[in-house]
């Protein structure tokens, strides 16, 4: 480049250097589809960027996500009051909670309290928002902003929306350790966060890291911290286990359809900019 050439617009290198880094996970690449299905959504997609532009297709297809989330929340609400009246899973609500009251001890109460109030209404925000400003500054991206309120957002508006169609109640005072909680029951919001926001911030975390170790022991963090949040819940009496339960299922499946709708957007700019692009070497 000439000193009297401009240099290209820093707004322009920066989103396509942080698609070309997001492309591969080690040696797979995201924006290939294997599947009939989901190669008719590339196809989709692509269609949309046309008239919406990249950034409009990936908001409308986190937009169209959430709808299918919302719409599954009603119907696990609708399916609700069958299942807890039958025989399954339902029946270990109550010897799970028992079992979980023989396990206290006042050491173990506080330390559990402590810990789940990671995924509570503060401590998930906090941790949240820390993670979209380090990582959005880091990549000079607005990605990690999107993702991350797209899956706080979805997480709360499944919470919402299963509380009022259920209103379950919680499990009882007498059995449960303070502070006490009087919303209600169904289904666990904590448990919602853990899966949903963590998961997220624990995918971008992964689409950066070279070496495969590090990504598998990122995936497995994610995962233990969402499975213990869950039965903190069910330990200190504050949710039956079908409702964390519910916040597993729930959960991954929006943490899903965000990450597939981030790899739509991937697919859409890679067919766009047909340049080759190397996956980084996978270390050990």
């Amino acid at each position: 480049m000439s000193p009297h050439t401009n240099p290209p617009p820093p707004s322009e290198t920066g989103v396509r250097g942080e698609l070309g880094d997001d492309r591969f996970v080690g040696t797979t690449d995201l924006t290939r589809w294997d599947t009939r299905g989901g190669r008719g959504l590339a196809r989709l997609a692509h269609r949309m960027s046309e008239r919406l532009g990249q950034n409009g297709t990936l908001l409308v297809l986190l937009a169209v996500g959430l709808l299918v989330v919302v719409l599954l929340s009603v119907a696990v609400a609708a399916v609700y009051d069958s299942i807890t009246d039958a025989d399954g899973v339902a029946g270990l609500d109550q010897p799970l909670l028992e079992f979980a009251i023989s396990l206290r001890s006042p050491v173990a109460d506080a330390i559990v309290t402590g810990f789940t109030e990671i995924a509570g209404p503060i401590g998930m925000p906090v941790i949240a928002v820390t993670a979209l400003l380090i990582l959005s500054i880091h990549r000079r991206s607005w990605t990690p902003v999107i993702l991350i309120v797209a899956a706080g957002g979805g997480s709360l508006l499944m919470t919402v929306a299963g509380k009022n169609l259920i209103d379950r109640v919680r499990p009882p005072l007498a059995d449960a350790v303070p502070p006490y909680e009087f919303s209600a029951s169904f289904p666990s919001g904590h448990t919602l966060n853990a899966v949903a926001v963590v998961g997220i911030i624990a995918y971008l975390l992964i689409l950066r890291q070279k070496r495969q170790r590090t990504r598998v022991l990122t995936a497995v963090a994610a995962a233990v911290f969402a499975l213990l949040v869950g039965l903190s819940r069910v330990f200190l009496g504050h949710h039956w286990f079908t409702d964390v339960l519910a916040g597993w299922l729930l959960g991954a499946t929006w943490l899903l359809l965000v990450i597939t709708a981030h790899r739509l957007y991937l697919t859409v700019h890679a067919r766009r900019h047909p340049q080759p692009l190397p996956p980084p070497s996978a270390g050990p």
